[in-house]
């Protein structure tokens, strides 16, 4: 251990000053809103509000899935939410999503909200009665992915990416940790994708499009600058499979729905309509 100093938990906890790190205004100990904001509502039958984070990623990139099949019913206004200037804060927001998370939907064909991703997911899936498959062996195979990625993201993303990225200073437990879970959970992904094509078999699913913005990502070097550390190159079943998803124009599309940062050719904050892309900079090459 190289960690300097002991520290010794108080008796009781008390949120006296910020953590530190980049994102430490986005953390407080209490749910209730900061400042009353009502939600921009856009023309489509679905309205989304989210960043492209892994999660946010997740269900922009299922929709422009669903949309490439012509199913006109999945048009959808994307809002953005700055997460670093606390929009997930407002009485808006809480009121779609009281965890104060992003992504968040609400679906004005039938007045629902919907939140977190995972269940995002599966109820565009179910509503479209698209990549989730039918028969119940397949359905719960990709169910079962669906929930790992859920229980397996806040290891590489709370923990390892806080760690060895985030927090303001580096300690060599929790970076041990977390790096032995998070190539744990590589290596789960590739035995199995030894096997397989997707996750679920040989259909695409709601689970690779769950998966692949945090794995994907983080094995194609999108994600921490972590690949060299995590030695990624050597699960060569999940490189294989994160670049086959990498290909597909949707996934092209919906990595840059809500997203604010990298090249231009790569930043659609705002998504109102499919002709948006057409209006980002052609990137080079």
């Amino acid at each position: 251990m190289t960690d300097s100093g002991t520290y010794t938990p108080p008796e009781v906890w008390r949120w006296e000053m910020e953590s530190g790190g980049r994102w430490a205004k986005i953390n407080r100990p209490i749910a209730e809103p900061t400042h009353e904001a009502e939600l921009p509502r856009g023309k489509h039958p679905l309205q989304l509000y989210s960043m492209a984070t892994p999660n946010g990623q997740k269900v922009a990139i299922l929709l422009e899935e669903v949309l490439a099949l012509g199913v006109k019913e999945a048009e959808y206004d994307a809002h953005l939410i700055r997460i670093g200037k606390g929009n997930q804060f407002s009485s808006g927001f809480v009121e779609l999503n009281p965890n104060g998370k992003i992504p968040a939907l609400y679906d004005t064909t039938t007045g629902l909200r919907v939140f977190e991703s995972g269940a995002i997911l599966l109820y565009v899936a179910e509503k479209f009665s698209q990549f989730l498959p039918n028969d119940l062996a397949s359905r719960t195979e990709a169910l079962n992915w669906l929930f790992w990625l859920q229980g397996a993201a806040p290891y590489l993303a709370g923990g390892f990416g806080h760690f060895y990225d985030y927090a303001p200073e580096k300690f060599e437990y929790p970076i041990d940790r977390y790096t032995m879970d998070v190539k744990r959970q590589l290596d789960v992904l590739d035995r199995e994708l030894a096997q397989k094509r997707y996750l679920a078999g040989s259909e695409y699913t709601i689970a690779d499009i769950a998966t692949w913005p945090w794995f994907g990502n983080l094995v194609r070097g999108s994600l921490y600058d972590a690949g060299k550390f995590l030695d990624v190159e050597s699960y060569r079943n999940v490189q294989r499979w994160a670049e086959e998803i990498w290909e597909r124009p949707a996934v092209q599309r919906g990595r840059k729905v809500n997203r604010t940062w990298g090249e231009p050719w790569e930043q659609l904050p705002e998504r109102h309509s499919a002709s948006d892309f057409d209006e980002l900079p052609t990137a080079p090459g």
